[in-house]
């Protein structure tokens, strides 16, 4: 038992003093690279953590919306189909919002926007399918014109912000540029003699 407790001890102090040997001789960097690194080192962990975070956020997404499908598979007929197209475009709108929260942007904005359009026009489509002949076909017509209204809304939304955006005299506008005067540019086509 002594003898184990002694070959314990040594291998221990072994272990010390090779890890003090190896500090000792590992070189010093330049000073102004030791000070970047753990700047460096923070960018990528909140990198890292943001990743791990927007994971989490998919796997959530993921998750309601298998729990909201299963929550239809006790239904039958168009209430069950209806109850699927919800789940759908929900799940299709917390992952465009999440896209929007992560990476926030117009483009993401927009997205969000459409998502919300196409989630609840396939519902409605689906809805008309519990009724038949004239008023189903009215139905689907109502549908898609409030679908359409929504993503010319969403259209002219998204343009007016683009246009505030852009310098007045801009192409967007209709104004053109006009050459300086004295100017010996010729229109393209135009041939010189």
């Amino acid at each position: 038992m002594t003898l184990k407790l002694c070959s314990i001890a040594g291998a221990v102090a072994l272990a010390f003093t090779v890890t003090a040997v190896q500090a000792q001789q590992t070189p010093r960097t330049d000073p102004s690279t030791r000070a970047d690194r753990p700047a460096a080192k923070r960018d990528a962990d909140r990198n890292q953590t943001a990743r791990k975070t927007k994971d989490a956020e998919e796997d959530r997404i993921e998750a309601e919306y298998k729990a909201a499908k299963a929550k239809c598979d006790a239904m039958k007929d168009n209430a069950k189909d209806v109850c699927e197209k919800e789940a759908k475009a929900q799940e299709k709108l917390a992952k465009a919002e999440l896209a929007a929260k992560t990476n926030p942007s117009q483009r993401n904005q927009r997205k969000v926007a459409e998502a919300k359009a196409e989630g609840a026009y396939e519902v409605a489509k689906e809805r008309c399918d519990d009724q038949k002949g004239e008023q189903k076909n009215a139905c689907e017509k109502d549908a898609k014109a409030k679908h359409e209204q929504a993503k010319a809304d969403i259209s002219k939304q998204y343009a007016q912000r683009k246009d505030a955006d852009r310098p007045k005299g801009s192409a967007s506008t209709g104004e053109t540029r006009q050459p300086a005067a004295g100017s010996t540019r010729q229109p393209s086509g135009a041939s010189t003699k």
